[in-house]
C-alpha cells in the first residue's frame, strides 16, 4: 500500500528519477508522456541509468497567440533531399486520341526505333493510327531509397494527342542530372480529366493530356547516402528566420545537455542549424529523438497579394498604424445602340445604319473608415466596413504601404 502512495507523492513533487524504479519500461514511457517528458531508454546508452527528462515546455507555457511546432515540421535534414528524374517514352493503347504522326514526326521515329529494338522491321511502311502518344515522364526519387523500391511517376503529352485516358506507358528509362539511369517506368496511365468531341462542339474538363502512374517506376540504382556515418547533421529551415533557428538550437541543446551532458547544436544563419552527433548513439536514432522536440516558430509580418486571381493573404502579425481611408470606385458604362435609318418614300436613298454610343460615368458615395490594426481581426473588420471587393482591398493595401502605415512586408505576385 505504501508503494503506490510513494509513487503518487513522487509524481506530485516532480521526482522523475525516483519514479523509474519499480516500473516497467511501458509504464515509464506513459508516465513520461503525461508529465511532458521523454523516457530515456537504456538501449540508447547502456552506461547510463534510467531517468526521465523534461525536454521542452508544453503548449500551455507558450505566449498567447503563438503556435508551437515540432522540429520535423519546420526543418529538414540537408541530406534528406529528393532527386529529380526525367525520361522520354511512348503511351500506347489510346482510342484514337494519340498523336497525329504527320504533325508529330518524333512520335513516328520513336515507334520505328522501339519496333526495331524488338526485332521488327519497319522499312517501306508508314503508320497512320492515332493510338500512340509521345510523352515526357518525370519522377521524384526520395532520399535513402534502395534498389527495387517503387516510386510514382507523372506523364505529360508532348505532341498533339487529345487524351491519354486508357493508355499504357511502355518501358521508359528515367535519368538524373548526371545522365545515369536510376529507374525504369511502365504501367497504366491514370488521367483525371476527360474530353468529349462532336462535329460542332468539344467539351474538355481537367487536363486529359497529363496523368500519373502510381508506383509505376522501379528503382534500379540507389543514391549513395552514408547517413549513419555523418558526424555533423545539418538542418535547413523551410521558412528561414533567425529567431526560429536560435530556438531550434536552444531546444536541442537543452535536451542533449540532460541526455548526453553536452551541447551539440549551433545556428549558422537564418536557414541553417548544425548538430554534432554524440558518439554513443546512431545518427538515425539521434535524429528521431530531436525531430520531435517542440519549438516556437516565428515568421515575419507579411501580406501576399496575387493580382491575377485577386487572392490576399494577411499574416497574423500584420499591424497598421492609425490611418483614415476613403475608397470609391469609378464605374464607366459604354452602350452601343446603332439605329437603322430608312430613306424617304419614292426617293433614291438607301437604308443605312447610324451608330449611337451612350457613355455614362458614375462614382458611388465613397466611405471613410479609420483603420488602426493592432491585430489581424481589427484590420479585417476595418476593411470590411468599407464594403470593397478584393481588387479594391489590393489597392487599399498598396496605398497604406506607400503611406508608410503598413508594418509588414508587401509581396506582390
Amino acid at each position: 500500500m505504501m508503494r503506490p502512495l510513494a509513487l503518487l507523492l513522487a509524481a506530485l513533487l516532480g521526482l522523475q528519477p525516483a519514479l523509474a524504479d519499480g516500473l516497467t519500461p511501458k509504464a515509464k514511457r506513459e508516465l513520461a508522456a503525461r508529465n511532458g517528458g521523454v523516457y530515456d531508454d537504456p538501449e540508447y546508452d547502456p552506461a547510463t541509468t534510467t531517468r526521465m527528462f523534461r525536454v521542452s515546455p508544453g503548449p500551455s507555457s507558450l505566449p498567447p497567440g503563438q503556435v508551437a511546432s515540432r522540429i520535423k515540421d519546420i526543418a529538414q535534414l540537408q541530406s534528406s533531399r529528393d532527386n529529380q528524374l526525367v525520361g522520354y517514352g511512348l503511351v500506347i493503347g489510346l482510342a484514337g486520341s494519340g498523336d497525329s504522326l504527320r504533325n508529330s514526326p518524333f512520335t513516328e521515329q520513336s515507334i520505328r526505333a522501339m519496333l526495331e529494338n524488338l526485332g521488327i522491321a519497319t522499312e517501306g511502311g508508314s503508320a497512320r493510327a492515332k493510338n500512340v502518344a509521345a510523352v515526357i515522364v518525370t519522377a521524384n526519387m526520395p532520399p535513402y531509397v534502395q534498389s527495387g523500391a517503387r516510386i510514382d511517376i507523372d506523364v505529360s503529352s508532348m505532341g498533339d494527342a487529345t487524351s491519354l485516358a486508357g493508355g499504357t506507358l511502355i518501358m521508359t528509362p528515367l535519368k538524373a542530372a548526371d545522365g545515369e539511369i536510376y529507374a525504369v517506368g511502365q504501367g497504366a496511365v491514370i488521367v483525371s480529366g476527360f474530353t468529349a468531341q462532336g462535329q460542332a462542339e468539344q467539351l474538355t474538363q481537367g487536363v486529359p493530356t497529363a496523368g500519373r502512374v502510381p508506383n509505376g517506376a522501379i528503382v534500379e540504382r540507389s543514391v549513395k547516402a552514408e547517413f549513419d556515418d555523418q558526424a555533423i547533421l545539418t538542418l535547413q529551415l523551410r521558412n528561414p528566420d533567425f529567431s526560429t533557428a536560435i530556438r531550434i538550437a536552444d531546444a536541442i541543446n537543452d535536451y542533449t545537455s540532460q541526455r548526453f551532458g553536452m551541447r551539440v547544436a549551433g545556428e549558422r544563419d537564418s536557414r541553417t542549424v548544425q548538430i554534432r552527433r554524440p558518439k554513443n548513439v546512431s545518427a538515425a536514432r539521434f535524429y528521431a529523438e530531436i525531430e520531435n522536440l517542440v519549438v516556437e516558430s516565428d515568421t515575419p509580418a507579411r501580406v501576399v497579394i496575387d493580382e491575377r486571381t485577386g487572392t490576399i493573404v494577411i499574416g497574423n502579425d500584420v499591424k497598421i498604424s492609425r490611418v483614415a481611408i476613403s475608397h470609391g470606385t469609378l464605374t464607366v458604362r459604354i452602350t452601343e445602340a446603332p439605329r437603322v435609318v430608312q430613306p424617304e418614300p419614292f426617293s433614291k436613298g438607301e437604308t443605312a445604319v447610324e451608330p449611337f454610343t451612350a457613355i455614362d460615368a458614375s462614382r458611388p458615395d465613397a466611405r471613410v473608415a479609420v483603420l488602426d490594426g493592432p491585430d489581424l481581426q481589427t484590420l479585417v473588420s476595418g476593411l470590411n466596413r468599407l464594403g470593397v471587393k478584393p481588387d479594391g482591398i489590393i489597392a487599399i493595401l498598396q496605398g497604406i504601404k506607400s503611406a508608410g502605415a503598413l508594418q509588414a512586408d508587401l509581396v506582390l505576385q
